[in-house]
């Protein structure tokens, strides 16, 4: 580790790309949900809020907040409304800022 960390640092790099590839095995690891907005509607948000068990998930006026921090991928949610709610096969996942891992997704199934 230290000779690739020396020879790093004496070309002049810093960090590098990551990651070069995905891992074959990362693509059988839980990963946080992606919702559909066109298939969120206020019955469908309200059990995925009450079903939660970490609290990921709250409802602000016509939108569903979604605390990717919070989130444990447990994959309640997609059990609750799968046709609302699928993997995002993002595992891994990091933020400069604590705001930046509240997503604020449109309620829209309850649209004419």
């Amino acid at each position: 580790m230290a000779y690739w960390f020396l020879r790093g640092v004496a070309r002049g790099v810093v960090t590098t790309k990551y990651p070069k590839v995905t891992d074959s095995w990362a693509k059988g690891l839980p990963t946080p949900p992606s919702f559909v907005p066109a298939l969120l509607s206020a019955d469908v948000v309200q059990r995925l809020v009450e079903s939660c068990p970490s609290r990921a998930l709250s409802r602000q006026g016509q939108e569903l907040i979604f605390d990717v921090g919070a989130c444990t991928a447990c994959g309640t949610c997609q059990r609750v409304a799968p046709e609302a709610v699928m993997s995002s096969g993002e595992f891994e996942l990091a933020s400069s800022s604590r705001a930046r891992l509240l997503k604020r997704i449109p309620i829209e199934g309850d649209r004419p």
